[in-house]
């Protein structure tokens, strides 16, 4: 209540947010000594420990907070520390009372030292709880909080993941100090599975089938814990600091299919266990990842394994880029001049530009492709999908039946070997269930193509325009679903990457669905890295982006912030909100912000909300919304909230109507504890009077 700013993680290690108070009644109080925590049950931060709030004027405090509904059982937790030392007749004692209901007679918090009221019963029946804190007739001092915290229980349907593998990710955990947001249950509930992982789940208990920790920051020493992961089929560790020899260990997990170490500095050999690998090919003496070949198949090797192993050497890929560069180059000026023999590819004759010296090679760990197999999984690119910047995009079906998107350079491009290597070094090292997957590429026959899964529902643009003359239109839970997962996508990028990356281009085009409306963010073309953590802006030359989804103030001062996103985020909340395109047809062509800025000044939420819904929307969660998107979209980054804040609100504000999604579970930004029957226990864990 009176730290001054927003605390939550890495301060508060459970991801609780604590929000400063905003009542003009009160003062802050606050210390800069150290304020003991040691028999705390729930752990505050110390940075709310050492503030706290107090009436300016007289000699009572109160505060309240609203249920959802009176169905909704809420806990609470008020938290005491005394911050001055009192001295001579100086006292401070209170009593509180709930509702009219006394939880506590005369108090006295204790000096640096953390005391605290809590519940292990819900309160309910009530839309309201009024708390007040009344100074006894003795006491010369008012009364004083520190924090006051409520949250729900989250009611868990789902197995627990299976306990050696939580041991092994709190061991991996523990060893790299990952500061990701891994708390709880790595795999359940499976709408918050921990970020990097993926799991398959059973009657009996999930299990962890792949980790991706690529560009995490890590250093040190493999984690021999990988290994207690029994159904892993993928392991990704490429771009870290790790040093010293592979575990033979890994050899042991027989699920193992897939194992990236590149960009490392590990040293020794490739252990046996690992399958039978041939000698490391030296591409050049200055090659950032030398390629350890697949293995080949043995009569006595009775595990049908697929290893891929990368492992650095000294400095950067660039040159061997330019070399190849040139050939391609040189083989397209010999090819001029016969352009109608190749006049059946969609790529047809093109030279490829040279990146920008400060591009970075791509590593490519996914299936390359040639492009004879382009034309037989695309029937000779008889089915078109749709039309983008980098080109035409084309149906097709791997040899197993798997459905997938083929993005192709067309002659007409504006984008090009600088856009397809960015999009394609992004995409390789990052993995989030929220974007769209990598299945490989394509660099043949002066041919770029990249290749993804199939998304069966096309983008969300396609769904709100009904594009493909769809009699059903997105109902309200499914646009929540979908702005949900999205903005999960973006945080990911935002905040879950090493360097962060800004995508640039976020736009209902862009966010593709799959037959469930799952959504996921595609097209990375356009995106930026941060050099390090800590910057805070990167600054470009010219402005890029789609319009009416541009950051105006990235547009003002050409410095790109993660801000940026968060602005075209919002406009694509109201999009969702609204079903109009962010240039509304009419006369003039009016943004829209414009177009809904006469019904916010009468306040009527009928003329905003898209009249493909029928009305069959909840208004309070369709303004909770308006008012998300209105401050995204602030004119002022640092008025916009991160992606991170828009990714609790929709979950914590919207729970009702997401419902559908994750039906079987109940979210609550508070912490969670078992539910028993007790009353309410006082300081210490003594009872309430």
């Amino acid at each position: 209540m009176g730290a001054s700013d927003t605390v939550r993680f890495p301060d508060d290690p459970y991801d609780r947010v604590w929000n400063p108070s905003d009542d003009p009644s009160w003062v802050t109080l606050s210390t800069d000594l150290k304020v003991d925590d040691a028999d705390n049950l729930f752990a505050p931060p110390i940075i709310v420990l050492q503030t706290a709030v107090t009436p300016a004027t007289g000699r009572q405090l109160d505060f309240s907070c609203d249920a959802g509904s009176p169905d909704e059982k809420l806990y609470h937790v008020l938290y005491f520390t005394e911050l001055r030392l009192l001295t001579g007749n100086a006292t401070r004692a209170f009593n509180i009372t709930r509702n009219g209901d006394t939880r506590f007679s005369w108090y006295t918090p204790p000096y640096l030292s953390c005391g605290y009221i809590y519940s292990r019963e819900p309160f309910d029946g009530y839309s309201r709880y009024r708390y007040v804190l009344d100074a006894t007739s003795n006491s010369t001092l008012p009364p004083i909080i520190n924090a006051f915290e409520v949250y729900s229980l989250m009611q868990l349907t789902e197995a627990a993941t299976d306990s050696v593998d939580v041991d092994a990710m709190e061991e991996i955990k523990l060893q790299y100090q990952i500061k990701r947001n891994w708390m709880g249950d790595p795999c359940a509930p499976r709408s918050y599975t921990w970020d990097g992982l993926n799991c398959v789940y059973s009657p009996d208990h999930p299990r962890i089938i792949r980790v991706n920790l690529s560009s995490g920051g890590l250093t040190g020493e493999i984690s021999r814990s990988f290994a207690m992961l029994k159904d892993i089929t993928s392991l990704y560790l490429s771009h870290n600091n790790l040093n010293g020899p592979i575990p033979d260990s890994l050899g042991s997990v027989s699920s193992l299919q897939v194992l990236d170490l590149s960009c490392n500095n590990l040293t020794g050999t490739i252990p046996d266990s690992l399958g039978f690998l041939s000698m490391l090919q030296v591409l050049h003496d200055k090659i950032d990842c030398t390629i350890v070949p697949s293995p080949v198949p043995s009569s006595d090797n009775k595990k049908n394994k697929t290893s891929i192993i990368l492992i650095p050497s000294v400095v950067g890929a660039l040159l061997l880029l330019a070399v190849v560069l040139v050939f391609m180059v040189r083989r397209s000026r010999k090819l001029q001049g016969r352009a109608s023999d190749n006049s059946g590819q969609p790529c047809g004759d093109q030279s490829l530009q040279r990146p920008d010296s400060t591009e970075q090679q791509v590593v490519f760990e996914r299936r390359k492709f040639t492009y004879k197999e382009l034309e037989n999984m695309t029937n000779n690119f008889s089915r078109v999908m749709g039309k983008g910047g980098f080109g035409m995009v084309y149906h097709g079906c791997l040899e197993t039946g798997k459905q997938i998107a083929i993005k192709m350079r067309s002659l007409s491009s504006q984008q090009g070997m600088k856009e397809f290597l960015a999009e394609a070094q992004n995409l390789t090292k990052i993995y989030h269930r929220n974007l769209v997957s990598l299945v490989g590429y394509c660099i043949d026959k002066n041919c770029l193509a990249l290749v993804y899964e199939y998304m069966q529902r096309g983008s969300l643009h396609e769904n709100l325009q009904d594009k493909h003359g769809r009699a059903k239109a997105l109902n309200w839970g499914q646009r929540l679903r979908i702005a949900l997962d999205a903005a999960q996508g973006l945080e990911y990028l935002h905040k879950g990457c090493r360097p962060p990356i800004i995508h640039r281009d976020i736009k209902t085009s862009n966010i593709l669905l799959s037959e469930e409306l799952e959504a996921r963010i595609a097209d990375f073309g356009l995106s930026k890295s941060f050099h390090t953590d800590d910057q805070t802006h990167v600054s470009t030359k010219m402005v890029v982006g789609t319009p009416g989804y541009i950051d105006p103030e990235y547009h003002r001062t050409y410095q790109l912030t993660d801000k940026s996103d968060v602005y075209s985020f919002g406009i694509v909340l109201l999009e969702l909100i609204t079903g109009r395109p962010p240039i509304v047809p009419g006369p003039g062509n009016i943004h829209i912000m414009q177009w809904i800025a006469p019904s916010l000044s009468t306040g009527n939420i009928d003329d905003i909300v898209d009249e493909n819904l029928q009305g069959k929307y909840d208004p309070t969660s369709a303004w909770k919304i308006l008012e998300l998107a209105l401050r995204c979209t602030a004119d002022k980054g640092s008025q916009r909230p991160t992606m991170f804040e828009v990714v609790m609100q929709l979950k914590s504000c919207l729970e009702p109507e997401i419902d559908s999604y994750k039906s079987e579970n109940i979210y609550s930004e508070g912490f969670n504890v078992s539910q028993e029957t007790a009353s309410d226990i006082g300081p210490f864990g003594l009872p309430a009077r």
